[in-house]
């Protein structure tokens, strides 16, 4: 190599070594620290030889794992919580992958933590840690944990943790010991909710929270000693479990409501549940129903729970009065069957149509061991509901004991329809409601052109005299 071709190369090498220098300099975050060198000082070894270990938990546990994570972190007086930065990027790759780049390339430095604003209650929020490093120390081992949110758009979707510990065995231990807290600790347990589908993918992609229902026993109207029944099936067998436990009996219980639509069933519920307050309950109703197993899963961990199936006939119809497979049907059943029989766990189905309803689910002991119908409203019933929903309003009970007697065959529903729209008359005409605006009311709902409104409140049409 001639003297010229050394200068070049010398020089080439120069500017590459330049090139490198800056990168590096560009790639370092403002402290001076990037990711690997902090893990290799927490941890005492590098961390690219220690093998990761990964736990997922489902999108709608995120932040249970967020509050489980932190009361363990939070025990180490020295623990510390990193960002890592590098942008959308990071979101692609594995904690193995992130190490790999950061001490080869300089990629992915120490940042800020992300946080995500997350439902803990119909009106309350926790700021999680969507995308954050834990470092401490657990079972007097050091410890990394990446803590990440489900993230559908990347393609994950469940939450997740990473774990680094150079110790033998304290991974397992640390993911037990999540385990444990999140049911422990869960913002769930005690709360009303629904499930929700993914946009994404199938399967449940989050919760929604509900406001528990205040209602009182003087809001329901039933025949004498059915809410007792109800409240004995579902409160009592929770009460004495020890003793149903020690007399080797099942603690597991499926209640029934049926009935005509409008009579009172989903109102029985929201009653039930307001004087329910130590149960977690699991709203499904239309689609929703489809997460069925993840209601019962929920609803074992979390025990005391409620799961409530609301027009269960709509997956559950008798298999021999449709053709082909069923299988959201055979979900209901599996899930009635797959709890073990100390579980504290109710499940309170209705339908409006018990006729059709799949007799392996309605007839099998120990899928639904109590049946109660809620009937149409007889005369006391009727003039009770009118009671309460003509509250305030200056009718006579004259006026409510003539509309109590003409109405027979209609349902709850209809009469408190049948009262805004007494109200709604006297409104029109520019004054307060009377008893001629609750007859007059009355009689355009009864009317025989109005048997389409009446079907679809829920009364049933009559049948013409001769």
């Amino acid at each position: 190599m001639d003297e010229r071709t050394q200068d070049f190369v010398g020089a080439f090498q120069a500017f590459l070594d330049e090139v490198v220098a800056q990168h590096r300099e560009h790639a370092r975050p403002d402290d001076g620290q990037a990711l690997a060198p902090a893990l290799r000082e927490h941890l005492g070894a590098d961390p690219r030889g220690i093998a990761v270990v990964t736990e997922e938990a489902p999108a709608y546990r995120f932040v249970d794992l967020d509050v489980a994570l932190t009361e363990i972190q939070e025990r180490d007086p020295h623990a510390r919580l990193l960002g890592i930065g590098g942008g959308e990027q990071r979101n692609h790759h594995s904690l193995s992958e992130l190490l790999e780049m950061a001490a080869r390339f300089h990629h992915f430095p120490i940042g800020a933590v992300d946080y995500a604003s997350v439902a803990t209650g119909p009106h309350s929020t926790r700021e999680a840690v969507s995308f954050g490093l834990r470092l401490f120390t657990y079972a007097q081992a050091p410890v990394a944990v990446l803590q990440r949110a489900a993230a559908p758009r990347y393609g994950t979707a469940a939450a997740r943790m990473e774990i680094l510990s150079p110790a033998s065995g304290i991974a397992a231990a640390l993911i037990a010991e999540v385990h444990r807290q999140m049911v422990l600790r869960s913002v769930l347990r005690g709360q009303v909710l629904t499930l929700g589908g993914s946009g994404f993918e199938p399967g449940v992609g989050g919760v929604t929270f509900h406001q528990r229902p205040t209602l009182t026993s003087e809001d329901i109207v039933l025949p004498a000693g059915l809410l007792d029944r109800l409240h004995r099936h579902v409160t009592g067998v929770a009460r004495h479990r020890d003793r149903l436990r020690a007399a080797g009996q099942h603690l597991k219980r499926g209640l029934l409501l049926y009935g005509p639509p409008g009579t009172g069933k989903t109102h029985t519920v929201r009653y039930l549940l307001g004087t329910l307050p130590e149960l977690t309950v699991v709203l499904l109703s239309g689609p929703s129903i489809q997460f069925v197993s993840d209601a019962a899963r929920m609803a074992r961990a979390l025990q005391p729970a409620l799961v409530v199936l609301e027009d269960c006939d709509l997956v559950a119809e008798n298999r021999d009065l449709s053709p082909g497979a069923q299988p959201l049907l055979f979900e209901v059943l599996e899930a009635l069957d797959g709890l073990a029989d100390d579980a504290d766990v109710a499940f309170l189905l209705t339908t409006n149509r018990v006729d059709v309803l799949e007799p392996a689910l309605a007839q099998r002991p120990g899928r639904v061991d109590l049946a109660v119908e809620v009937p149409l409203p007889d005369r006391n019933a009727r003039r009770l509901l009118l009671d309460r929903y003509a509250r305030g309003i200056a009718f006579t009970p004259a006026a409510l004991d003539q509309v109590a007697a003409g109405t027979e065959g209609i349902t709850a529903s209809f009469i408190k329809e049948l009262v805004r729209r007494a109200v709604l008359i006297a409104a029109e005409a520019g004054r307060d409601a009377t008893d001629q605006d609750l007859t007059q009311a009355a009689q355009e709902m009864l009317d025989e052109a109005q048997h389409i409104t009446r079907s679809l409140l829920g009364s049933p049409r009559p049948v013409p005299k001769d």
